[in-house]
């Protein structure tokens, strides 16, 4: 060993040791500095269009840095770093900034924090990248109601290990997702952040995003923990009322998934408050939950200016100080996406009224992460691969966003006008979605967060419009456009035109949906809440009108959230859903339509039949399921969770089990045949359901343990074979831990929550079982 090199420094000695030296040399300002992060706000205003209503990345006068600031000018690296930093803010996401003067930028902030601070630490450096990285020129991929969509971890694997990838490139380490949030009522705004309604897909598919980004050496943040989702009236921010039970087996399960099985070394707090108690200031989920039961040993970071909210929303904390103190103590580590609240512990950690133990606790946990990721070792200097060489839009990554476009593209209805076989004489393309581009892309995607701030911007990647594409794809057709409304816009006067080029063509395509924007700057995204599921702005108007004029139509829906289409289903002659499909989804719009994509989209997400069809998913006990006359409401879906319709047809056969009873803590095996009777290949869906007959609390009718996305060529059968252990049937009882209950149940396969041919049924023997820590939490599938 050199003796001349700190201890902290050595990556041969071990990790303990190494924190526990640096944190012996350290000055309270400098551990507190640690605990927080910087973001240069004078570059996030930079070229902002200040003649359009939009503003900063966060809304005013509610999360705006102006709250917290008093307006005062953005402080400098230089005086806010002085004793160093935790995190840097999202440098390459916070304004449009090329490749090479990002990389610079980064470099120069790094440099600043290694040879101009007392110590040297480098910080981690963070970004978005919910659907791709949130930055100039990088690849926007589908949604994740998208990933959803297509039932295919791996597929989502790979996406996240590609998006992993160019961050690394850049020298980024944390990504700021997945979010893991189980959608429980469509009118919320960033239903198109989740993957779904079922805690079961959105763990599968979250945990496979979170193992892609990892294996590319990034951190992933699961993220909104926990319950954000449920807010009163779809809110954003609004207050949550939820009991144990709902909380432990419909919104946690996804995290323990991803910090468990997938790893992740990062998790961000919901802004919210459950039962009146704000998630940031919750010792029982940031640390007796997250830590002491689920064994997760990373870092917890806030979601932006949760600190500072505890004292100027939640009015829980006098002070910032307190606010702090009360964050770290609950289990928070680091504060984003600055230091508003962190910067006022010092004189409280002085006085005694914090212990300094609580900010050593969390200090240990910043510096573990910043050892894992090489930023104490020796010699560490800004990792960043030659700007040249990198393309953060690369042909590899348009590959991935067009396969995962083409798989999550759901045909909803069709009296088989689809696919489109012989090109018509002459085509209307109707309604706004198809002419604009940034339909195709969500709230947290570039061009939508950040480019469309700007008073002349373009979408920053290559991105051909639904029109365009269904141009290319019907060349020998002749085609007409009319956009006739605007997407949120209370406006009809466009109709006429619209109706009339519908009756003058023998096809229409009418394209209707969301525009994703924050803060009530769209249809759909962060802080774009509804009322009712009712289509946005006078685009039902549009859909009626066309209808009416008995052309016949193909309905095509982009959007970020389920709108309610029963009063067009009997009208339309297919129907067509796309979850905001990325800078490829037009293309794959149109080659469903052709046929040359079979679709194999299911709905991530029911779709309501009335736009009041909520609250409600298909998780709902039976009370909550086709009333039968006790209510005049029907919550019944017009189409249910799971479904899809492809251009060829499966057929389920040969259910078996291994056997008719297991024991408490057994396992059984669920086969089936799987063959597909059409005359082209296509991939289905099979999806396996859990019903308990009876329970000593309310139970779902039926509970999704197990899916398989199954690729079959035309006339070929497969074996599909699913391993249930006696966990996969736990619930939360009576006392308020889980358990296993013995009694009777039933297994349910098919192609969606309300097609279900095959059924067997099995018991569970012996004596109630409560579950310990660390139950399987996973149905193995093999197909063969």
């Amino acid at each position: 060993m050199n003796d001349a090199r700190p201890l902290w420094k050595d990556p041969a000695v071990p990790a303990q040791i190494r924190i526990a030296d640096l944190i012996s040399l350290m000055t309270l300002p400098e551990k507190i500095a640690q605990l927080g992060s910087y973001w240069d706000l004078a570059k996030e205003r930079e070229g902002v269009d200040t003649g359009t209503p939009d503003g900063q990345v966060a809304p005013d006068g509610q999360v705006a840095p102006d709250a917290f600031t008093g307006g005062a000018e953005p402080l400098a690296l230089l005086e806010v770093g002085a004793h160093g930093i935790g995190h840097l803010t999202r440098v390459f996401g916070t304004r449009p900034v090329a490749v090479g003067k990002g990389i610079a930028e980064l470099n120069e902030s790094q440099e600043f924090l290694v040879n101009r601070t007392r110590l040297g630490i480098p910080a981690i450096a963070h970004e978005e990248c919910l659907a791709g990285l949130t930055a100039l020129g990088a690849t926007a991929y589908p949604v994740p109601p998208a990933w959803g969509a297509t039932f295919n971890p791996e597929l989502v694997e790979r996406i996240g290990n590609a998006i992993g990838s160019d961050m690394a490139a850049l020298g980024v380490h944390q990504g700021l997702s997945p979010l893991l949030d189980v959608a429980r009522d469509y009118r919320w705004g960033r239903v198109e952040e989740t993957v779904g309604e079922d805690p079961y897909l959105v763990g599968m598919i979250g945990t496979a995003y979170v193992k892609g980004l990892e294996s590319a050496g990034i951190v992933a943040t699961l993220k909104h923990f926990a319950a954000y989702p449920a807010s009163k009236s779809a809110r954003n921010h609004a207050p949550v009322s939820m009991g144990k039970r709902e909380l432990e087996d419909v919104m946690l399960p996804p995290f323990e998934m991803a910090v468990r099985l997938g790893g992740a070394r990062a998790v961000m707090n919901s802004y919210t408050d459950i039962d009146g108690v704000p998630v940031g200031a919750s010792h029982e989920l940031l640390t007796e939950i997250l830590r002491d039961r689920w064994g997760f040993a990373g870092t917890v970071v806030s979601d932006y200016w949760t600190y500072p909210f505890l004292h100027t929303m939640h009015k829980v904390a006098p002070d910032l100080g307190t606010a702090a103190a009360m964050a770290i103590s609950a289990g928070l580590d680091i504060e984003l996406p600055d230091t508003t609240a962190t910067s006022a512990l010092q004189p409280l950690v002085e006085s005694g009224a914090v212990p300094i133990e609580i900010i050593d606790t969390a200090l240990t946990r910043v510096l573990r992460l910043k050892l894992e990721l090489g930023l104490l070792d020796e010699g560490w200097s800004s990792k960043s691969a030659d700007p040249a060489a990198i393309d953060l839009d690369s042909p590899a990554n348009r590959a991935l966003a067009r396969e995962a476009a083409e798989e999550s593209i759901i045909v909803l209805a069709n009296d088989g006008i689809l696919p489109i076989a012989a090109a018509p004489a002459k085509i209307a393309v109707l309604g706004p979605v198809a002419g604009e581009p940034r339909s195709l892309f969500g709230c947290y995607s570039f061009p939508n967060h950040i480019l469309s701030r700007y008073a002349a911007s373009s979408l920053g990647i290559e991105a051909q419009s639904v029109l365009d594409a269904i141009k290319e794809a019907f060349a020998a057709s002749e085609v007409t456009y009319q956009q006739a409304v605007d997407f949120g816009a209370v406006d009809t006067a466009g109709i006429p035109a619209a109706v009339q080029a519908a009756k003058a063509a023998d096809l229409v395509f009418l394209t209707v949906g969301d525009i994703a924007g924050l803060f009530a700057r769209g249809t759909s995204g962060e802080g774009c809440d509804v009322e009712t599921l009712e289509l946005p702005g006078s685009q039902a108007d549009l859909v009626d009108a066309v209808l009416d004029a008995g052309t016949p139509t193909v309905l095509v829906l982009v959007t970020g959230r389920p709108y309610a289409l029963g009063r067009y289903a009997d009208r339309a002659k297919a129907i067509v859903q796309a979850f905001m499909p990325g800078e490829e989804g037009a293309g794959a719009i149109a080659r469903v339509l052709t046929g040359a994509v079979n679709p194999s989209g299911r709905t991530p997400l029911g779709i309501p039949n009335h736009v009041g069809g909520q609250p409600s998913t298909y998780l709902g006990a039976p009370l909550a399921q086709q009333s039968n006359g006790i209510s005049n409401l029907d919550p019944t879906p017009l189409f249910p969770f799971g479904h899809g319709l492809s251009y060829t047809s499966f057929d389920y056969s040969r259910l078996e089990l291994s056997t008719d009873s297991i024991a408490n803590d057994g396992e059984l095996t669920v086969s089936f045949t799987l063959k597909n009777t059409g005359a082209r290949a296509g991939a289905e869906v099979a999806q396996l359901y859990l019903h308990d007959e009876y329970a000593q609390v309310t139970r779902p009718v039926k509970v999704l343990i197990g899916f398989a996305r199954v690729e079959l060529a035309a006339g070929e059968s497969k074996q599909v074979s699913f391993s249930v252990h006696a966990d996969r049937t736990s619930f939360t009882g009576l006392a308020g831990r889980r358990i296993v209950e013995p009694g009777d149940f039933a297994l349910w396969v098919g192609r969606s929550a309300a097609d279900l041919p095959l059924t067997a049924k099995f018991a569970i023997v012996g004596a109630v079982r409560e579950v310990a820590e660390g139950r399987v939490l996973v149905t193995p599938v093999e197909v063969g």
